[in-house]
């Protein structure tokens, strides 16, 4: 892989992570209860997501989605998994321990990416420890929560990792009409419990905008560039929606965030720039 390549690929997802971290912000906004917000969020990111790869496929759609495989099939069982454990932890456990867990991706993804072969470097462990310990200053550490919460929160952080390893494990094949079959199907089941007729135009409004922004370019943006760089970097710079999703709620809704969220905001910034920065400048070995 060159580096322009990898370069690209730190881009893409860096503006995956920003995406994402814009939940906070367009979901405070929401008058509609959770299951429907999963399911409008879902609609609409099937609708945006299927029309990228309308788009990048040029009349192969269908191929697209056949040539997932069985890898794809994985990244559609671990892609609902993940959403649904993560809005029902927020049921069963706090927000700080949620996000502690998901700090834990980048630890899983490496792991699990070296079982297939693709070994993560001492800067790239460094770095995740580092950003670690900045994701644990943000929140508090884990803190405590049920029984049922903690298994939650690790169930999340493991299937999110998955996600990355697949996707860079079958980067020959794109993953973006797996990941819109995954909200097809986080809509099915969250449709039936739905309360559609109760949101206004202004959720309808919102509700695009997270699914087709917020979730579905995240998407798109984490399918290419998941491709380009190691599973581990790939989680190491997707932690960048925890330290942007306070920042836009500052910024947007004018609320002052702790001084601990900032400092440990800046030590995982940090860390993720020193890696990014490092692993460039690295020489290419034969």
């Amino acid at each position: 892989m060159s580096d322009h390549e990898q370069r690209r690929g730190r881009l893409y997802v860096a503006l995956a992570a920003i995406a994402w971290s814009t939940a906070g912000l367009l979901q405070r906004e929401l008058s509609v209860d959770t299951a429907t917000q999963l399911a409008g969020r879902a609609l609409f990111a099937a609708l945006g997501v299927g029309a990228y790869v309308a788009i990048a496929e040029r009349g192969r759609v269908l191929s697209a989605f056949r040539a997932i495989g069985h890898g794809g099939i994985g990244v559609v069982a671990l892609l609902c998994i993940s959403s649904a454990s993560f809005f029902i932890a927020l049921n069963h456990a706090s927000v700080a321990n949620v996000l502690f867990m998901q700090a834990l991706a980048p630890i899983a993804a490496a792991a699990l990416g070296t079982l297939l072969g693709e070994p993560v470097s001492r800067r790239t462990w460094i770095a995740m420890v580092v950003a670690l310990a900045g994701v644990a200053l943000m929140v508090g550490g884990p803190g405590g929560t049920s029984a049922l919460g903690q298994l939650l929160t690790i169930v999340m952080s493991l299937s999110f990792a998955g996600v990355i390893v697949i996707t860079r494990h079958r980067r020959e094949v794109s993953m973006a009409p797996a990941m819109c079959l995954s909200q097809v199907v986080v809509f099915v089941l969250a449709a039936p419990f739905s309360h559609f007729g109760e949101a206004t135009t202004k959720d309808v409004a919102l509700l695009a905008t997270l699914g087709v922004c917020q979730i579905g370019l995240g998407f798109v943006f984490l399918t290419v560039g998941a491709r380009l760089i190691p599973a581990g970097e790939v989680a190491l710079i997707t932690l960048l929606e925890i330290v942007l999703g306070p920042l836009w709620v500052w910024l947007f809704l004018s609320e002052q965030p702790a001084t601990a969220t900032l400092v440990g905001g800046a030590i995982v910034l940090v860390a993720v720039l020193v890696q990014a920065r490092g692993e460039t400048a690295a020489p290419v070995l034969p």
